[in-house]
């Protein structure tokens, strides 16, 4: 390293800044690079964006970047013309994540059809709406709590909403690409049938429902088809000082 100064360390081949080369590692890492959440990265990014796509698609992944709602993520490419080995893992939402963010998503386009500049809720409102879909084997009010919290700390690890006080979470727009307009109709008007026949929602229930529509596998935009599996990587902001073992575990979770 002495004898070349523009290694990063010694045997370094690259070719990137370290800026560059850290934001296109965060890409890999997590499942959005938000711009207010993560203001460096997110401006090496557009600043560097040809050739962070460049690094990217030399994966087989493409970079998808949405400046109006401030978020870049990645999406694995598929070809039926070309072999392409796949780098992304799906992963599904669980069956308590995805019947959160159905009602995120629902009173988010709410306050947005009313010209709210922000859609917030409490905890309370979601348990008392998410509960009502349990079906009755899922035990307990107790453990029914339990799953929908756990699905609340994922989606907010996630930057789907931000804790802005006890209890209390700001719905971010990336609700709006986690699950579409078009999936929500479907999503909310199965679950009002489901709720008209006096029944829960199981995990089969949930596949059944998805059998028809996996379009969205490739992006793990709410992939129901496996109630344990979705797809680009969770993740959430880290310090400026260097990578946590938590960044680590989530790049490892990224890749097959």
């Amino acid at each position: 390293m002495e004898d070349d100064p523009d290694e990063l360390f010694a045997g370094d081949r690259g070719v990137l800044d370290h800026d560059v080369r850290r934001a296109l590692v965060r890409l890999l890492q997590r499942r959005f690079l938000q711009r207010e959440r993560h203001r460096d990265d997110w401006k090496t990014l557009v600043d560097n964006q040809q050739v962070i796509e460049s690094r990217l698609n030399d994966l087989y992944v493409r970079l998808v970047v949405d400046h109006d709602r401030g978020v870049a993520y990645k999406k694995q490419v598929r070809s039926d013309e070309l072999e392409v080995p796949i780098l992304l893992k799906d992963e599904a939402y669980t069956r308590a994540e995805t019947l959160v963010l159905v009602h995120l998503r629902t009173i988010y386009q709410r306050e947005s059809t009313a010209g709210e500049r922000a859609a917030r809720v409490d905890v309370e409102d979601v348990e008392q709406t998410v509960l009502t879909y349990f079906a009755e084997s899922d035990g307990d009010v107790l453990r029914r709590q339990t799953h929908i919290r756990n699905a609340l700390a994922r989606l907010r690890k996630e930057g789907i909403i931000d804790e802005e006080s006890e209890g209390r979470y700001r719905i971010s727009p990336l609700v709006e690409i986690v699950l579409s307009s078009e999936r929500l109709l479907e999503l909310s008007a199965w679950l009002r049938e489901q709720t008209a026949r006096g029944s829960g929602v199981s995990d089969a229930d949930l596949a059944h429902a998805d059998d028809a529509d996996d379009e969205d596998e490739e992006t793990g935009v709410v992939d129901l088809a496996d109630p344990q599996e979705s797809d680009v990587t969770d993740g959430e902001a880290t310090g400026e000082a260097g990578t946590t073992d938590d960044d680590a575990n989530e790049y490892q979770e990224n890749l097959l």
